[in-house]
């Protein structure tokens, strides 16, 4: 067997998907897993490009986002090491909905719908794993419509920073990319998502330096309404 062909078997017994297979049943997966190496700014895939398969962030980070006819974009998720995209369309037979870019130097690995489809058909253990991550995603899609429709840019803000829940004063945390990037996830401008930052570090709520961001009062941030 291939050195290529182990790194992909190591790769893929990390995916929480995968991580209950056996070396067989990984050797069968990994037969029809290519890698997927995508520099910084490069794109993946476009709208509209036939989707054959599912990819998995094995390092780095992705952006799937709607482009406008003028350029603008609309981030709409953001994918990191051990997430995985693409399944639902899959299953659908549908071309792509939105168009994939790597926001860091990337590796994926992308798993041919063939292999995944036998692989199913025999563990129905699998299944219920691949249907539970849809149903998360789904959840956290009904989460985003409920937030964008009902909660405020600050509260969209905060609830970003505590990732819906409490934490300790004095928590320090990283943005995960640009600042620019996380508005349009958030359905903010770049300009507000700063200016709620200014609000609530001139608030004595947290503390921005940079992309580092420290959590100075758990309590009364979960609680502010801007």
């Amino acid at each position: 067997m291939s050195t290529n062909r182990i790194r992909i078997q190591d790769f893929l017994s990390r995916v929480p998907l995968f991580n209950e297979l056996g070396v067989e049943e990984l050797d069968n997966i990994a037969l029809g897993t290519t890698e997927v190496q995508a520099a910084r700014g490069e794109i993946v895939f476009h709208r509209g490009d036939p989707c054959v398969g599912f990819h998995t962030v094995v390092y780095g980070q992705i952006k799937l986002m709607f482009v406008s006819p003028m350029g603008g974009e609309k981030v709409v998720r953001l994918i990191g090491p051990g997430d995985s995209f693409g399944e639902a369309l899959m299953f659908m037979d549908k071309a792509y909905i939105v168009t994939a870019q790597a926001l860091a130097d990337t590796l994926l690995l992308h798993v041919d719908k063939s292999v995944l489809f036998d692989e199913l058909d025999r563990r129905p253990g699998l299944a219920r794993k691949m249907l539970a991550g849809l149903s998360q995603r789904l959840h956290a899609l009904i989460s985003d419509v409920e937030a964008y429709s009902l909660r405020s840019g600050t509260e969209r803000v905060i609830g970003y920073l505590l990732k819906g829940e409490p934490c300790e004063d004095g928590h320090q945390l990283r943005l995960e990319t640009s600042k620019t990037v996380i508005a349009s996830r958030l359905n903010l401008t770049p300009e507000h998502f700063s200016r709620i930052l200014h609000d609530l570090a001139a608030n004595d709520l947290i503390k921005v330096k940079g992309r580092e961001i420290t959590i100075l009062d758990s309590d009364k941030l979960s609680a502010y309404q801007g």
